[in-house]
């Protein structure tokens, strides 16, 4: 499958092959067009059938899209290198995610050969370096995406080199690559203006001063992605909101010093918000989320997972000021009460639009809430673990208005009673999913 390189169209229906009454009866065009909708294992064995279909599953111009992360056990740089010269520049996505064993040397080759790539994910190519990012800068200008997330050996100068020859990458992901700092997003905010993408999980060594170039530089921001950049604060949150206007996907969960002032930024500024991902951000407060809903009324999946702090209010103002909202995580949420619940399950959002409410660890919670969320038409599951107030019977009624329902729900051992002369009684723990 690897070797010798891509045959030209004249080339490919040329050969006179098989008397097979397929080969007769379909034209080689067709065959080659039914061919370009196969997979990597489907091609690989329809080069196997004949001599014919070996030369058309093998065309360079079906290897348009590989992913090979399904074979990263079995994927080394002579792979690679030989997958770059079957398909030269006809390759526009690539992914190699999880091959560990692939090596700059073989990307070096590849990005030499395929020069139109498009798409290259590297996710956990743990051998990789900032070499790999050199090589794509040099070979690959046509590159919009590329996904470097835990390769932990990529440092700033990689973010330099794309910067330098990639103009166009819109889809940047950095996760949990600790080596990246202030410096690197410098670079690149500045050499690639077209940024849409921007994933940079765990990123620890990054302050406000990467959001500061990134709200002056990155204008076409859609999505951004701090989960875990535990230095950030809310002047950089500030810095997003000035400059980034489009930013419609913002995750922000682990992100501790951040305060209302954030949200009230986010509110100002960020008015397109349709994810808001904020779990642990325990200095969250009713007044930010007052703001934001006051603000953002595109919102359809936020996620306040220990956001420790809020009350009823917030959700009081989410039923007014969300009216497409469709995933709600409130889990950890210790001050939801079912006034909250009533709120919310009143509103246009629940009643149109609602699909996914969590509420593990709500404490107040009772069968109550459930009662005030019947009317919610669209709701596809509800998350109850260990809300404690909760009754089988409160869950049966629910299913009744709404039989579609996933309930996933957790029953700690009851309390047991005093035993007549000190026997010892067993209760069971129960976990239902209905």
């Amino acid at each position: 499958m690897m070797n010798g390189s891509a045959r030209s169209k004249s080339e490919i229906l040329s050969f006179s092959d098989d008397d097979a009454l397929i080969n007769k009866k379909l034209p080689k065009e067709l065959t080659l067009r039914i061919f370009s909708y196969l997979d990597v294992v489907s091609l690989c064995r329809c080069a196997q059938v004949s001599k014919g279909w070996n030369i058309l599953a093998l065309d360079g111009s079906n290897w348009q899209r590989i992913d090979l992360f399904d074979f990263q056990t079995d994927i080394e740089g002579p792979v690679v290198e030989n997958i770059s010269k079957r398909c030269g520049g006809f390759l526009k996505q690539l992914s190699l995610r999880g091959c560990q064993s692939v090596t700059d040397s073989a990307l070096k080759t590849f990005a030499q050969n395929c020069r139109n790539i498009e798409e290259l994910i590297l996710y956990d190519c743990k051998k990789i370096t900032d070499a790999t990012a050199i090589s794509v800068s040099k070979y690959a200008p046509k590159l919009h995406k590329i996904d470097v997330g835990s390769c932990q050996q990529i440092t700033d100068n990689a973010l330099k080199a794309l910067s330098e020859g990639c103009p166009n990458l819109e889809h940047l992901t950095i996760s949990w690559c600790d080596q990246i700092s202030d410096n690197g997003l410098e670079a690149l905010s500045k050499g690639c203006p077209k940024l849409k993408v921007l994933i940079a999980k765990g990123c620890a060594l990054m302050t406000d001063e990467s959001l500061v170039h990134i709200g002056a530089n990155s204008s076409e921001l859609q999505t951004l992605n701090l989960h875990s950049c535990s230095l950030m604060t809310d002047e950089g949150i500030q810095h997003i909101q000035q400059g980034c206007h489009q930013l419609s996907n913002l995750c922000l969960s682990g992100c501790t010093h951040l305060t209302d002032q954030s949200l009230i930024a986010l509110a100002n500024g960020c008015h397109e918000l349709r994810t808001l991902e904020v779990a642990s951000c325990s200095q969250f407060t009713d007044n930010g989320f007052q703001a934001l809903a006051r603000n953002c009324h595109k919102l359809e999946r936020m996620d306040l997972e220990e956001c420790v702090l809020i009350t009823d209010s917030t959700l009081a103002h989410l039923a007014i000021g969300c009216p497409v909202l469709q995933k709600l995580s409130l889990s950890h949420c210790e001050l939801i009460t079912d006034e909250g619940i009533r709120h919310l399950g009143t509103s246009a959002c629940a009643t149109e639009h609602l699909q996914v409410i969590e509420l593990d660890n709500c404490p107040l919670i009772t069968d109550a809430s459930l009662e005030h969320l019947m009317g919610c038409q669209c709701l596809q599951r509800i998350e109850l673990y260990d809300c404690q107030l909760i009754t089988r019977a409160g869950i049966r009624r629910l299913r009744t208005q709404l039989p579609d329902i996933k309930v996933h729900a957790y029953f700690a051992p009851v309390t047991p009673p005093p035993s007549v002369g000190g026997g010892r009684q067993r209760y069971c723990r129960c976990c239902v999913i209905l």
